[in-house]
């Protein structure tokens, strides 16, 4: 009888189950509920990635074991997207048959939202990136997609930095020696080539450059995703205490402003059954399709919803249709809830397996300054975003919680909002303002690019 320890230890199925065992029972413990698979998802992926880091150095072990974990980053990319979609799916059922009505009511303060916290966003990067002659610009942009934790965002940074990069090479002759030395930190990262010896960029370098440039938003998105996680899950559990949120009395001001946009719409009540796997299935299918849809914006370049986005608006949309012939989108809540937390549990495990090295590393080397831009861009983005929400527009925290979310584009704080307040309501105001949101991360993301730095 034998065992292969290493094996064992590095088989993601392993890690998951693992990551999220131990974090339910951290939530439990500490009072913090689905949040708990998160943080040991990153101690564990720490943990594995430099086991693995270890067993392909020295050359001993199961050596193909550690080369996968290192290949994916401990954990598939396909899992992560897999949860997410479930998570979203019934998220979006669950608070589709108020959606309509949240619409009318708050419909143009969420779009406003939206735009304001991706504006504060960019704007704390650019200050910062333009505060910092030391830091890469490209890594510090790509860290602004990070801390919003958006992907098409992300696309959108690494199109916008190769145009950047081109045409600061072009114009290199006619730069300041400061710049000159930024772009030649950027060719060759710790070679130290000075302006006054390099006068022209050779094509070799300027290759570089680019290839640099884009390398640069990698791992400045890499580094900001985790701690944008962490802020947005954290401020959902901090801001009603800091700014003595009565919680009951929210609710009541909830209750009664649905109770009288309801009437006033006339919503019509749709049986709900236990479980429609066909339609379940529809909605995650429907939703994955309309996501990868890509718009033309002109010079803003192609615009598109994700995965994410998609899901989540054709899931709202379904369900608030409720019942397409013998298709029914309205579904036993407990069950959806059931889904919902699964799917939540091991979409957070797996974001802390995949980024806990990165973001570990990144607390004891170079990436220290890039982890502070990203908590700063959290913290600015989502704290003037509660004030203007709570005292400007005057909306209440439960839906407010998921505006906010939503202006992050912040999935995993989605739900930990609905831990938090311990409904799925917050799911409506997170469905309305992330389009006009995700829409302006890719607008201030080229325009970024296009700002001197």
């Amino acid at each position: 009888m034998s065992f292969d320890l290493i094996k064992w230890a590095m088989n993601p199925f392993m890690l998951m189950f693992i990551a999220v065992l131990s974090g339910m029972l951290l939530g439990k413990l500490l009072k913090i509920g689905t949040s708990g698979a998160l943080f040991t998802g990153l101690g564990i992926g720490w943990g594995v990635m430099k086991a693995a880091n270890k067993v392909v150095e020295g050359g001993q072990g199961n050596i193909g074991a550690a080369e996968r974990i290192l290949k994916v980053s401990v954990v598939d990319k396909g899992f992560f997207s897999l949860f997410l979609i479930l998570f979203v799916a019934a998220v979006g059922l669950l608070a589709a048959d108020k959606i309509a009505v949240i619409i009318k009511k708050y419909g143009a303060k969420f779009i406003l939202l939206g735009f304001l916290i991706t504006f504060l966003g960019a704007g704390t990067t650019y200050l910062l990136t333009i505060l910092s002659d030391s830091s890469n610009p490209y890594e510090v942009s790509g860290v602004y997609t990070g801390a919003l934790t958006s992907s098409p965002g992300l696309a959108a940074a690494l199109e916008t930095a190769r145009d950047h990069a081109s045409q600061w090479a072009g114009e290199y002759d006619t730069l300041t020696e400061h710049d000159k030395n930024r772009i030649l930190s950027i060719v060759s990262p710790g070679n130290h080539l000075s302006a006054t010896e390099v006068k022209r960029l050779v094509p070799g370098q300027v290759d570089s450059l680019l290839v640099n440039a884009e390398a640069g938003v990698g791992v400045g998105h890499a580094i900001g995703y985790p701690f944008g996680v962490l802020i947005v899950i954290l401020a959902m559990r901090l801001i009603p205490k800091l700014f003595k949120l009565d919680m009951e009395r929210e609710y009541e001001t909830f209750r009664r402003e649905m109770a009288a946009a309801e009437e006033a719409s006339g919503v019509t009540h749709i049986e709900p059954v236990s479980f429609d796997l066909i339609a379940f299935a529809l909605a995650c299918a429907g939703g994955y399709t309309f996501g990868m849809l890509k718009v033309n914006l002109g010079p803003l370049g192609y615009f598109s919803l994700g995965s994410t986005g998609g899901v989540l608006i054709i899931s709202l949309i379904l369900g608030y249709i409720g019942k397409i012939g013998f298709l029914n989108f309205r579904m036993d809540k407990k069950i959806l809830g059931t889904i919902r937390e699964v799917g939540l549990a091991f979409f957070l495990g797996i974001v802390g397996l995949r980024y806990g090295f990165a973001v570990i590393d990144s607390l004891t080397g170079s990436g220290l300054y890039l982890a502070f831009v990203s908590t700063a861009v959290g913290v600015v983005s989502m704290v003037i975003g509660f004030i203007v929400g709570k005292y400007v527009f005057k909306i209440n925290w439960i839906m407010l919680s998921g505006a906010i979310c939503g202006g992050m584009t912040s999935t995993p704080g989605l739900g930990v909002a609905i831990d938090a307040v311990g409904s799925d309501d917050p799911a409506a105001g997170y469905g309305a303002t992330y389009p006009f949101a995700l829409f302006g991360m890719v607008l201030f993301t080229i325009i970024l690019h296009k700002l001197p730095m």
